[in-house]
């Protein structure tokens, strides 16, 4: 009998300390863990930039289905009647993403951005069009470019069940607010793997310095692609015994895309906008991605400034006049750029848990106190105050 005691004791506790651990997650920044020298905005995430919202809806049930959908919205009013510059920039193109040449063509993104799983995308899309013409204005529209984009989640979830539903994209979008950003195991999110470990949804933002224009820019990530985990320099994946090509390979995703959304206030052209995207893709590289056969791996920016506001009715103006920053000097935002997009993916795996899917496929989230350590012996925790000259 004590036997059996000692036994459900020991189980009792195995259980609170994985519930413990579960629990026990955070954002990078929780761990001092820090990514470049430029400040963060007062929540750490794309919502910093004025006026821009996210939604979540997750599809989270049974054994099988771990997906969901994620909603970017530049601005509160209505995207097709006052459109926004915009830019996308593809790394990888084995994706799925939709509304790709319009952007290119036009310069601007005229629907809230939504992400969600390769097979579901068309029917994201189909949704996003039934909410945008049924908005107050557009009842005489007869053209909706949708922007969805997308990443496979078939190693856990039931991708060819398409349980992204039309009243989850309504929710996701009517959900969508300012403020704290929910990251990790959420919307979009739910079923991806990034570099071994669990991935998801993370987000970080960074104010340029008022000598600099002051401008924000802001950065979410929807995280599913492999490689070797790197933090800081610190080879975490090759320490932790968990990266690309280690045998058997079977066991290690290297495959899955990786969609990177971009928000600043700065007034920049769809031509520069592009420019800011492409820097995104040095985080990518900083962090162990390499862009596989089949990755799918998408920057797409858009500028909240009130110049770059296309408008649809435009009658009395025929002539578009727009702001746009010199050249000279987007080296900020584009350093900008590069540090919000590096700590959203961290963000995305530190808050991120372990799951369990389709077929019992378990995937293990990143060991926070085991990487700490990795980055000790490597000196890669960061933390101190920064010179004025920097946040000045």
């Amino acid at each position: 009998m004590k036997v059996k005691i000692f036994g459900l004791c020991i189980a009792f506790l195995s259980i609170s300390y994985y519930a413990t651990a579960q629990s026990n997650r955070g954002r990078a920044r929780d761990y001092n863990i820090t990514t470049g020298i430029l400040s963060t905005g007062n929540w750490n995430a794309i919502t910093d930039v004025p006026g821009v919202k996210v939604g979540h809806q997750s599809v989270d049930n049974g054994d099988n289905i771990r997906t969901g959908v994620t909603a970017i919205l530049p601005h509160s009013g209505n995207i097709f009647q006052d459109k926004v510059a915009a830019a996308v920039y593809i790394g990888n193109g084995f994706g799925k993403m939709m509304g790709i040449s319009q952007i290119q063509e036009l310069g601007n993104i005229e629907t809230p951005i939504l992400l969600t799983n390769t097979l579901n995308a068309p029917k994201v899309a189909d949704a996003l069009i039934d909410y945008m013409i049924n908005l107050p204005g557009n009842e005489n529209i007869k053209s909706i470019n949708s922007i969805v984009g997308e990443t496979n989640d078939g190693g856990l979830n039931d991708i060819r069940g398409r349980h992204v539903q039309k009243e989850h994209v309504l929710q996701a979008l009517r959900n969508a607010s300012s403020g704290a950003v929910k990251e990790g195991n959420i919307g979009a999110g739910v079923g991806t793997e990034c570099l071994g470990f669990k991935g998801g949804i993370g987000t970080s933002s960074r104010i340029l310095p008022k000598s600099k224009g002051g401008y924000t820019v802001g950065v979410l990530v929807q995280t599913n692609f492999g490689g070797v985990l790197n933090i800081n320099g610190a080879p975490v994946g090759r320490e932790l015994m968990n990266y690309y090509m280690m045998e058997p390979k079977e066991k290690y995703k290297a495959d899955g895309s990786c969609m990177i959304i971009i928000a600043t206030d700065a007034p920049l052209s769809s031509r520069n906008l592009e420019r800011l995207a492409k820097r995104s893709y040095i985080a990518f590289g900083n962090v162990g991605g390499f862009s596989s056969n089949g990755s799918g791996d998408y920057s797409i920016a858009f500028s909240t400034h009130p110049s770059t506001r296309v408008p649809y009715n435009h009658q009395e103006k025929k002539v578009l006049k727009t702001e746009d920053l010199h050249n000279d000097e987007l080296s900020p935002l584009f350093m900008a750029v590069w540090e919000a997009t590096e700590e959203a993916i961290l963000n995305s795996m530190f808050a991120a848990e372990d799951m369990i899917g389709i077929n019992r496929n378990e995937v293990k989230a990143l060991p926070i106190p085991e990487t700490l350590e990795i980055l000790k012996k490597y000196n890669a925790l960061h933390h101190h105050e920064l010179p004025k000259a920097i946040t000045n």
